[in-house]
């Protein structure tokens, strides 16, 4: 083989491994992507570049996976979907109190399935791996909520945090904790009936 093919031959082995190598980078990014929503995003913004911020979603799947999760069976079900009724219930007469409760509801569920609950952060980092396309909310939650605890929340501020805790509590969940009535003629039809026909 001459010179000028063994250096021809090198270039198109150095193309096709450059090649192959964008290759697997753009389907771990895309992987990534699909798994984390906009989470992916958050943390690209966080970061210092691109290749840092996918360097911490799977150091976040590594530690998730080392998590040990457990549904919750359908007695536990109830009665978190219960304990969130009440919360809800209780709003109307103590919003800022009903606020650090429904925090304090997200943490025991988070524990309850598994997920680690020191620090805030790495609270984020563990359920972001199978939650993620909840996170906003309970960043925006979580954010209210510090804000109350300062006494620098409004009304309609600490009735958005229970809307963002709601979100994460269902995906939690792995149902809706309160049946889609709004009202309480929605939710007792026969009162209501037996009203009218007073």
């Amino acid at each position: 083989m001459s010179p000028t093919q063994i250096v021809v031959t090198v270039l198109i082995i150095l193309v096709v491994a450059a090649v192959a190598a964008a290759v697997v980078v753009a389907g771990r990014r895309r992987s990534l992507r699909q798994r984390f929503g906009p989470e992916y995003d958050h943390v690209v913004a966080e970061r210092d570049s691109r290749s840092a911020a996918e360097r911490e979603l799977r150091d976040r799947e590594r530690r998730h996976a080392g998590l040990e999760l457990v549904p919750l069976d359908p007695g536990s079900r109830a009665r978190y979907a219960a304990a969130w009724e009440e919360l809800q219930v209780r709003f109307v007469d103590s919003p800022a109190e009903t606020v650090g409760q429904a925090d304090e509801l997200v943490t025991r569920l988070v524990a309850e399935r598994g997920y680690p609950t020191g620090d805030f952060s790495d609270q984020i980092a563990h359920l972001s791996v199978e939650h993620a396309r909840t996170l906003s909310h309970y960043r925006d939650a979580h954010e209210i909520h510090l804000r109350n605890s300062r006494g620098e929340a409004s009304t309609e501020d600490l009735r958005q945090a229970v809307v963002h805790y709601r979100a994460l509590f269902a995906d939690l969940l792995g149902e809706e904790p309160v049946a889609a009535a709004t009202s309480p003629e929605q939710r007792h039809p026969e009162a209501a009936h037996d009203a009218t026909n007073r």
